[in-house]
């Protein structure tokens, strides 16, 4: 199966129709961005950011695994190894086991949606779902809004109540990766100050899909890392190497992914 997809980047038009269906601030909404994938939706390698769940695995299908790859098949939780590219290599194990079962296992996107949510959160499968993942940020987020939705999660955003969307949200061992604190000082930090960039950040997405940037580089902020970036690439690209985004610039980084 092809992991890898359109790619692209978080809209305005995608944040605020989410704000607008949730009823929630914007602070708010970027402090579960943050904390959930940090920012960013996928990889360098243009796939979508994921978690494969061994415990999970096991639960879908029986045990029957367990014995033979406890690794990636477990009762219990945890045992994740290291993240990024390396969950694909779990995936992948996972799927010549049980295709449908892995994917439902595994956690998609800026919201880290389960692949078994696919239905409460407006897919047809959990194939459609990983489709859409891999297509745009957008979507991912869409899939997000439906799960807080579906679970009536946007109240404990409006009410800044951390400690019960952590748990609703990421189950009841939240506290073991201080997911309602992170989540508190996220959400401060963006009531005082600025919300990321989008359209750095699309500027940033599209350098770290072309090799300019690692997996950390997505933030919203146009700071001395994303100006070398860039620099970088209008050289190699034949354009004016002014560090700025303009439109030559954009229309470029825009052709060479296909956007």
């Amino acid at each position: 199966m092809v992991f890898t997809g359109k790619a692209s980047p978080l809209s305005q038009q995608g944040i605020e129709t989410v704000l607008g269906r949730l009823g929630v601030d914007a602070p708010a909404l970027w402090a579960v961005l943050t904390v959930e994938t940090s920012g960013c939706g996928f990889l360098p390698d243009r796939r979508p950011k994921i978690l494969f769940e061994r415990h999970w695995f096991s639960r879908l299908t029986h045990g029957r695994f367990d014995a033979q790859a406890p690794d990636i098949s477990s009762r219990s939780a945890g045992g994740y190894g290291n993240g990024g590219a390396s969950q694909y290599e779990r995936l992948t194990r996972a799927m010549m086991l049980d295709r449908e079962a892995a994917l439902k296992s595994t956690s998609w996107g800026l919201g880290q949606v389960m692949g078994f949510n696919a239905g409460k959160v407006g897919a047809a499968s959990v194939d459609a779902l990983v489709s859409a993942s891999k297509a745009s940020e957008d979507a991912q987020l869409d899939a997000m809004a439906g799960f807080i939705e579906q679970g009536d999660l946007a109240r404990h955003l409006r009410n800044a109540d951390w400690v019960q969307f952590a748990f609703s949200y990421n189950g009841q061992d939240f506290q073991k990766n201080r997911y309602d604190a992170k989540l508190a000082l996220a959400h401060k930090r963006y009531q005082l100050g600025p919300l990321p960039d989008l359209a750095v950040r699309t500027v940033q997405l599209a350098l770290m899909l072309l090799g300019y940037g690692g997996a950390r580089f997505v933030d919203g902020w146009y700071g001395e890392a994303t100006q070398k970036a860039l620099v970088r690439y209008q050289q190699r690209a034949g354009l004016p190497a002014s560090g700025v985004p303009d439109d030559a610039t954009m229309a470029r980084l825009s052709a060479n992914l296909g956007w």
